[in-house]
């Protein structure tokens, strides 16, 4: 299970919406689900990863944050032969469940279902 454990401990000050997008950008696309996510590519990118957090609430154990991801994809192997454009990158968005255990910094990540 992956940690953020410097986000928990910036939890509530002005710094804490950049920490959480360094280390959500460090868990990668497979952990965010970005892949699954995809709607006009066929590969999820992290070059330009935006973090906006939509809501979130406290409990004595743990921190619950949806937040929205924008993200790039592109989708590779398309090109015609002779084709002298390149590979366009395509813009994404997609909805996480963001779970903190308080004690520890542990996180779940799942996708948005309401």
């Amino acid at each position: 299970m992956p940690r953020l454990t410097r986000s928990l401990a910036r939890f509530g000050t002005p710094g804490f919406e950049a920490v959480l997008k360094e280390e959500l950008t460090a868990l990668g696309p497979d952990v965010l689900g970005l892949q699954q996510e995809l709607t006009a590519g066929s590969t999820a990118l992290l070059d330009n990863l935006g973090v906006m957090i939509l809501r979130r609430t406290e409990t004595s154990g743990t921190i619950q944050l949806r937040a929205g991801i924008f993200f790039s994809s592109i989708l590779g192997g398309c090109a015609c032969a002779g084709d002298p454009s390149q590979e366009n990158e395509n813009t994404e968005y997609c909805e996480i469940d963001i779970t903190i255990d308080r004690r520890n910094g542990e996180a779940r990540v799942l996708p948005a279902r309401d």
